[in-house]
């Protein structure tokens, strides 16, 4: 017997017990009050969290050729194993809610591939949630395979009222009616063989759901964007993913400090001499970015004035100051900011006008390749190109989601440039620079 065990057990039998002798069942039973109130307390028992997939374990589950042998040797009646644990990872739904879908759960809105799904556990039915077209499309052939089992088993096809309660994984078993969906226990007893013969450690499917929770976490999700979409309770029952959103990438892009455009430098390696840098060098570039810099446009300025609260001598050229610095979290920043300037040099309307713009950025450039070489050698070099400053929720903030036409606001400079023009007042003046 394990600890959960006992525990549900004496939980449920003193619940029991209590409310017969609350209601006076107990005493028309002749139940010895004392012996209801001696009924031993389960005591409190550790409750491990599920962890998610650490990246190799998640590599070899989404291996085409273990998904293969998931399909061949443990489903080899195509009862649909496969495309039930695709859409538990694709999707982060609990393995009864994508054992229990039913037929008809797929539709398109606007062209988007929706699934439809039932939340039991926290009463939410015909949730819907937008999915993969690779996804859409292996489903979508799922319920061809179960229409045509049905066709094959009744001599018929379905009638819309059959339809309308047939599961997408139907079960083989005592399902006469084909109204009955695959068990749990089915699926588990297949996942497990299969994870036994990958030789990978003990994993369950229910780890796809908090891989896929802080995933979210890292790209920005809050936890109340995790618990919609996940269909839990509480903000409570998704706050223990909050300590694996906190890992060691962005810290660690932070630390890496290298001279900015404005140096005499660009692009050198601030906190050490050796490039490329290896992970443990990078770890030992800890600084306090709270006393010994403040953020800035692409960026962090370490003027010990700025950084304590005191006005920028430069009026915020942190560009082409040589307190300005970089790091590894702002490498996508500064990659779109090349690609802006070689799009004007290109533009330019003679070769000395873009031989200037590349002049001119050149210090930029080299501060650029400086960071890139760096992360390559410490390793994180895809994820920071794949790391976006702007979190997901900040679009619907007002300040995003507002926005004007480039033509609208060149028009409108021109209007206002020529309805002042030289007849501005210093009232006028000063009214501007109050605003500003």
């Amino acid at each position: 017997m394990t600890a959960y065990t006992r525990q549900m057990v004496f939980t449920r039998t003193r619940r029991i017990l209590l409310e017969a002798l609350e209601s006076g069942e107990a005493e028309r039973l002749g139940l010895n009050r004392g012996f209801v109130t001696a009924m031993p307390s389960p005591g409190k028992i550790v409750t491990r969290i599920r962890t998610p997939f650490s990246d190799e374990v998640a590599r070899a589950l989404a291996a085409e050729t273990n998904q293969q042998t998931l399909a061949a040797c443990h489903d080899p009646a195509d009862r649909g194993l496969r495309d039930a644990w695709e859409t538990i990872i694709v999707t982060g739904r609990r393995c009864s809610e994508v054992i229990k879908l039913r037929l008809d759960c797929l539709s398109r809105y606007g062209g988007l591939p929706m699934l439809w799904h039932d939340q039991t556990k926290v009463g939410n039915y015909d949730a819907a949630i937008r999915i993969p077209e690779q996804l859409h499309q292996r489903l979508e052939a799922r319920q061809r395979k179960t229409l045509a089992l049905f066709a094959t088993r009744h001599n018929r096809p379905p009638t819309p009222e059959e339809r309308a309660h047939l599961p997408l994984f139907p079960s083989n078993q005592r399902n006469s009616d084909s109204r009955r969906p695959l068990s749990y226990q089915w699926f588990h007893r297949g996942f497990k063989a299969w994870i036994n013969s990958l030789d990978i450690g003990r994993w369950v499917p229910h780890q796809a759901r908090h891989s896929l929770a802080t995933s979210l976490l890292r790209a920005g999700a809050s936890l109340t964007h995790i618990r919609r979409y996940l269909g839990q309770v509480s903000e409570r029952m998704a706050e223990h993913y909050v300590h694996l959103a906190q890992s060691d990438l962005e810290s660690v892009l932070q630390h890496v400090w290298l001279a900015g455009p404005g140096a005499a430098n660009p692009g050198e390696v601030l906190t050490d001499d050796l490039t490329p840098l290896t992970r443990e060098h990078a770890m030992a570039l800890a600084i306090d970015l709270g006393r010994r810099s403040t953020p800035a446009e692409g960026g962090f300025c370490t003027f010990q004035p700025v950084v304590h609260g005191g006005d920028c001598p430069w009026n915020l050229d942190c560009h082409n100051c040589d307190k300005f610095v970089l790091s590894g979290a702002d490498l996508l920043y500064w990659r779109r900011k090349r690609e802006q300037w070689r799009l004007l040099a290109e533009g330019a309307p003679d070769d000395a006008t873009a031989d200037y713009l590349h002049r001119y950025f050149e210090p930029t450039a080299r501060a650029i390749d400086g960071l890139e070489k760096a992360l390559a050698g410490l390793g994180p070099l895809d994820d920071a190109l794949a790391l976006d400053l702007l979190k997901p929720q900040d679009y619907f903030h007002r300040v995003w989601s507002t926005a004007f036409r480039a033509a609208d606001l060149a028009d409108a400079g021109t209007e206002e440039e020529s309805e002042y023009g030289d007849t501005c007042t210093a009232e006028d003046t000063d009214r501007e620079q109050d605003v500003a």
